[in-house]
This record gives C-alpha cells, sequence and structure tokens, in this order.
C-alpha cells in the first residue's frame, strides 16, 4: 500500500519543520510546506495529496486563515481530507467547518498530540472520509450548545460524545463498559432520533455528530 500523500501548511517555520519530520518518521510521505494558506490552495492542483494538515491561525490575520483554506479547499478538491491544527478550541470555526457534514475532516490541538502514531492516524482517516475531533473540542461544542435533542438518553450522549471522537464500536464498547450489542442499539437510536435515514452507510456516524452540532448552534 503506498505511503499517504500529505501538504503542511503553518507559519511557524519551527512547528512546519518539526510536523514534516514527524509525518515522515510516520510513514507518510511529506508532498511540500509552507508558511501560509494561499501558497497551499495555489499548489494543491500539481501536488495530488491525500490529505493536507492546516494551522487555524495564519497570515496575514492570523485569525481563520486555515479554516477559509479548508472550506475552499473542500469546495474545490473534495477528495482531499483535512486536518486543523490549533493551539486553542475555535468553537465557532470548527462548527463552521463541520457544517458541510461530509466528513473528511479533523480538529487536534496541538499540545494534545502525544505520538507520531496520533497524527499518521488521524491523517488516515480523514483521508479516508473520516472525521477525527479531539475531546476537548468535542466537550466545549457540547457546552456552548443549545441542546435541542432532550430525547437523548445520558447514554445515548455518552455514545454520541465517542462517535465524535472517531471511535469504533468496540472502542465505544470498552469505554463505557458495555457489550457492542448495546452500542449498536444506542447508535440506532441516536439515528432515529435524528432523523437520519437508513442506507447512509459510514457517514451516518458523521452526520450524527454535525447534525447534532448543526442544530445546537441554530438553537
Amino acid at each position: 500500500m503506498p505511503a499517504l500523500r500529505v501538504a503542511v501548511a503553518d507559519d511557524s517555520v519551527l512547528l512546519r519543520e518539526g510536523l514534516v519530520r514527524v509525518l515522515e518518521d510516520a510513514g507518510l510521505t511529506v508532498v511540500a510546506s509552507f508558511g501560509d494558506a494561499d501558497a497551499l490552495l495555489a499548489a494543491l492542483p500539481a501536488l495530488e495529496p491525500d490529505a493536507v494538515v492546516l494551522d487555524v491561525r495564519m497570515p496575514p490575520t492570523f485569525r481563520d486563515e486555515g479554516v477559509r483554506a479548508a472550506i475552499e479547499l473542500r469546495r474545490r478538491h473534495p477528495r482531499i481530507g483535512i486536518l486543523l491544527l490549533s493551539q486553542y478550541v475555535e468553537v465557532a470555526y470548527a462548527q463552521e467547518l463541520l457544517a458541510a457534514g461530509t466528513g473528511g475532516i479533523g480538529y487536534l490541538l496541538k499540545d494534545r498530540v502525544v505520538s507520531r502514531d496520533e497524527v499518521r492516524e488521524a491523517l488516515e482517516r480523514v483521508a479516508a472520509g473520516g472525521t477525527v475531533l479531539d475531546p476537548e473540542v468535542v466537550g466545549q461544542l457540547m457546552a456552548r450548545r443549545v441542546d435541542p435533542l432532550q430525547s437523548l438518553t445520558a447514554r445515548e450522549r455518552e455514545v454520541l460524545e465517542r462517535m465524535a471522537e472517531g471511535r469504533t464500536n468496540a472502542a465505544i464498547a470498552a469505554a463505557l463498559f458495555i457489550g457492542t450489542g448495546a452500542v449498536e442499539k444506542h447508535i440506532s437510536a441516536i439515528f432515529a432520533k435524528l432523523g437520519l435515514e437508513e442506507g447512509g452507510g459510514d457517514h451516518r456516524r458523521v452526520l450524527a455528530v454535525i447534525a447534532w452540532l448543526q442544530r445546537g448552534a441554530a438553537g
């Protein structure tokens, strides 16, 4: 299986070069690295990466350039996975990026990434169309929203939170000390309460989280 092809954008030279080294040590192929989002977007057609890693705050304003680039990247190249790295939980930006509900998105906090394997696994997941969210990001998104889903039980909320973290049914079962059959029943109940029809495949897991966050933001 060929190595995953990754492009990187971060304005900090030290962080950028360090990230490139981490990715290469993890067995990924870094096709290019950039100091700003515009340069990354301009070069993407020739690079053909499987995924990109973006800082949230980059030149010129150091506010939301990474998120703006991610949204534009998703519009132009929907098959490329996107992993945002940030020093902070940018709740509004995370909600905006997740709003499309299409998957292939990740949001991790730099200080909480503890191993190169974690970064590699996150990139593999978003490149395959999955979603990866740092538990702290999930927690703040949940705390900020106005809860429109009062019909969810406490256990269903726990399962949904771990779905947002990208865990498999088996991992959710282990974390909550319940059987995988129970997890499947909770997930089916969540899908039903969110009005997600059968036939969506794995993307229903992503849509369950996105629909929850979107409805909360709208409320």
